[in-house]
This record gives C-alpha cells, sequence and structure tokens, in this order.
C-alpha cells in the first residue's frame, strides 16, 4: 500500500523532470517510434502507388487487412517496413517450439546468459531466412499482379528483398534498443504504435461512412460502445490476481524470534499477457498474405482465391485457426514462463509451504492445478475478446481498429508501458531517499 501510495504521488510531471533517467528513456522510446513511423512512408522502388491502392482495396477486407493493421499501414502502402516485426515474432515462435522440443536448445537455455544470446542469435538467422523468403513472394506478387511493378524483372525482386529484409532488422534492432535504453517492450510498442498511429484515419473513415449512409449511426455508436466495453473488460481482467498463502515457520535465533508471517504468491489470470494473439496472427498472417497481393490474376491460383474467401473476416474457418492457435500459445507459453516445479523447490529451500499442501512435489501439482484453471480462464478471456468483436462487425465495413485484437493489443501494451515508468518512479524516489538519509548522516 505504502508503494503504490508513492508511485501515485509521483506519477506527475514534477517528478518526471526530476528523474533525468527517465525521461531520457521516454525522450529515446519517442524518438525511436518517431523513425520507425516516418519509415512506414518510404517507399519500394519501382511501384506504381495508384495500382497498388487499386489492388490492395479489392484484398484488403480479408486478412490481408489485418497484416496492414499491424504493420501500421506500412504493407498497404508497400514501404520498406512492410513486413513490419512478423518475420522476428514467427522466427521466435519456431525458435520457443524448438527450445521445447530439441534437447541441446533446451541445454543451452538452462545454460544462463550465454545460452540466451546463443538462442537470440539463431533467432535472428532464422529472421533473416523468414524475411527473404516473405520478400521475394511479395516480389513475385507485385509482378504477378501485372500493373503495380513499374520494371519487373530480376533486379526489381532483388532490390525489394534487400530492401524488405533490411526494414526487418532495423526495426528488430528498434525494438531491442528500445527495450534495453527505452520504456517498454520494443517489440511491442512497435505494432502499438503501427495501431494507434492509423485509428484516427480509421475513425475518419468510419464517419465517412455514416455520413454518406453506408452505416447507420445506431451501428457506429454500437461499434463505439462496444469498443469501449471491451477495453473497460480487458482493464478489469489484466488487473485480476489469484492470491495463494504461502507461510513461512518461526525461527528462533538466541532470544530473537524470525519468520512466521504470511505472504502471498500472485498468478494472474492472462499470465502471457498479449503473446497469444500476436503469435497466433502471425502465424496465421504468413501462409495467404503474400500470395493474396496477385489477386489470384492467373488460372492456377483459383484455389488460393478460395483459401482467401475461406479466411475471410469472420469466416468459420478463420474463427476457428484462429481460437486454437490463441488457446495453444496461451498454454505453451505460460509453461515457459511459470515453472511450479522450480517455483516449489525455492518454496521449500526458504522454508515456505501452501497452507494444507506438503512441500516438494504436491506443491508443485497443487501450484500446476491452480495454474491451469487460470490458463483455461486466460485463454477463453482472450478468444473472446479477439473473435467476439470480429463476429459482430464481420458484416459491415468497419476497419480493424476497432477489432478485439487490435483493442486487446493497445490497452495491454499500455498498462504495461505505465507500470514500467511507476517502477522507475518508485526507483527514483527510493534513490532520492537513500541519498537524503545519508546526507542527514553525514551532517551529525
Amino acid at each position: 500500500m505504502a508503494q503504490s501510495t508513492m508511485a501515485n504521488q509521483g506519477f506527475g510531471l514534477g517528478a518526471l523532470g526530476k528523474a533525468d533517467d527517465l525521461r531520457r528513456r521516454l525522450l529515446f522510446t519517442v524518438g525511436a517510434l518517431i523513425i520507425y513511423r516516418l519509415g512506414t512512408f518510404i517507399p519500394l522502388p519501382g511501384i506504381d502507388p495508384v495500382a497498388l491502392a487499386d489492388v490492395f482495396s479489392q484484398q484488403s477486407t480479408g486478412i490481408l487487412g489485418m497484416f496492414d493493421m499491424f504493420s501500421g499501414g506500412a504493407l498497404g502502402r508497400m514501404t520498406i517496413f512492410a513486413l513490419n516485426i512478423m518475420p522476428y515474432i514467427t522466427a521466435a515462435i519456431i525458435m520457443q517450439l524448438m527450445t521445447a522440443i530439441v534437447p541441446s536448445l533446451e541445454a543451452m537455455k538452462k545454460d544462463g546468459e550465454a545460452g540466451r544470446k546463443q538462442i537470440n542469435q539463431y533467432t535472428r538467422y532464422l529472421t533473416v531466412l523468414l524475411a527473404s523468403f516473405q520478400g521475394y513472394g511479395i516480389a513475385a506478387a507485385l509482378e504477378a499482379s501485372g500493373t503495380i511493378v513499374q520494371d519487373p524483372g530480376l533486379f526489381f525482386r532483388l532490390t525489394t528483398v534487400v530492401t524488405l529484409v533490411g526494414g526487418t532488422l532495423f526495426l528488430m534492432w528498434l525494438g531491442e534498443q528500445i527495450t534495453s535504453r527505452g520504456v517498454g517492450n520494443g517489440i511491442s510498442l512497435i505494432i502499438f504504435s503501427g495501431i494507434v498511429a492509423e485509428v484516427p484515419s480509421a475513425l475518419v473513415g468510419t464517419l465517412e461512412l455514416g455520413r454518406t449512409g453506408a452505416l447507420s449511426a445506431f451501428l457506429i455508436v454500437a461499434v463505439f460502445v462496444m469498443a469501449v466495453a471491451v477495453i473497460a473488460f480487458i482493464v478489469f481482467i489484466e488487473r485480476s490476481l489469484r492470491k495463494i498463502l504461502i507461510q513461512y515457520p518461526k525461527r528462533q535465533h538466541g532470544a530473537k524470534v524470525f519468520g512466521g508471517e504470511a505472504q502471498h504468491l500472485p498468478l494472474k489470470i492472462n499470465v502471457p499477457g498479449v503473446i497469444p494473439p500476436i503469435f497466433a496472427s502471425s502465424l496465421l498472417l504468413m501462409p495467404v498474405s503474400i500470395i493474396n497481393l496477385s489477386g489470384g490474376q492467373d488460372g492456377g491460383a483459383e484455389w488460393l482465391v478460395t483459401l482467401n474467401a475461406l479466411l475471410g473476416r469472420g469466416q468459420p474457418l478463420y474463427l476457428a485457426i484462429y481460437i486454437g492457435l490463441i488457446v495453444f500459445f496461451a498454454f505453451f507459453y505460460t509453461a515457459i514462463v511459470f515453472n511450479p516445479e522450480d517455483t516449489a523447490n525455492n518454496l521449500r529451500r526458504n522454508g515456505g509451504y501452501v497452507p494444507g499442501i506438503r512441500p516438494g512435489q504436491p506443491t508443485a501439482d497443487y501450484l500446476d492445478y491452480v495454474l491451469t484453471r487460470l490458463t483455461v480462464l486466460g485463454a477463453a478471456y482472450l478468444s473472446a475478446v479477439c473473435i467476439l468483436p470480429e463476429i459482430l462487425i464481420s458484416s459491415y465495413a468497419i476497419p480493424f481498429y476497432f477489432g478485439g485484437t487490435s483493442l486487446l493489443i493497445v490497452v495491454t501494451v499500455t498498462l504495461d508501458t505505465v507500470s514500467q515508468i511507476q517502477s522507475h518512479m518508485l526507483a527514483h524516489q527510493y534513490e532520492g531517499l537513500i541519498k537524503k538519509s545519508k546526507l542527514r548522516g553525514r551532517n551529525r
């Protein structure tokens, strides 16, 4: 309670002006995101923007529209950041799956900081491979459209691949710099800024549809009310905790008695946060996003047109695959970030125990039981938030930015970033108290 009070009191402009390190971190984060947004307006060489807009407008209502949402409009404008950070996210997914399967990678993960650095290096190599594959696919798809590329050929494909791979690697580096030198998770903030930057234009477009009569005023109001309700629900769930009572026995050392206090082990309902929807979207976007750009112009791609229709917004196959991937990654990522056996062993070493549960393996089983139930609720919550708005507005021309996935990413990243800012503020306040106490000690 005391820490929360201090954080709330210190979270103001006056205290921010005194926290030099936090101010530098915030300025660095804002500057990095501005650079990212500028890059989303630098087009690929050799592209006809008018023809691109015509082709993309015909394909943007399906899964390609969601990809454009994650890229902050960079895909629709076919800029140097058209692939965005998605190849890196896909590579991270593959490496995490491989770490759980391949014994050598699992041992490398347990090897401390050196092992994690090696896995991160493998992830970067895989990112280059995936981005190269997707970049070549985009170049070929653009040429297959017939009108977008001004001078098709090997040189265009080579420059497109190099440019798109370079853009993805730059965003990967920029995200890592934000995480280490800024505030918040860099990769999540890049996706967050892309969504937020396109919200004003999506809002204006929605209101324009209402003005022309394409959408009724009641529907527009209903969508906004639904968005507010979804945001409130997300905040409520993200702040909800399941507290497990941990008791520590009393220990006597001479005439003094130590321990005997009770603490709580907090477990969030949604342990993995926004990771499952991002991972699910990344895997769902990868197979068809590139081929959709061709628009099914050649006769051999009719089955791809059918696939695009089945994976359109609100279609049963799209919803089923999306829910399945969200549930899978919710359980998978929870198992990675929280190990019940390690937690039980740490409690036993420190003398802690759950009342009514024997230490050791019974405690690990109990924690696994509670965590499994919470993960079921968390996966259901993520699926409902991401899917229900898609079902409600799938029949109308409402932008993706008002869907559940985008709202979940925006709210979750905002809460996480604000929490980190408050932590920095609290650390600054503690440093100030320590300096004052040292000065008082010297004066005495």
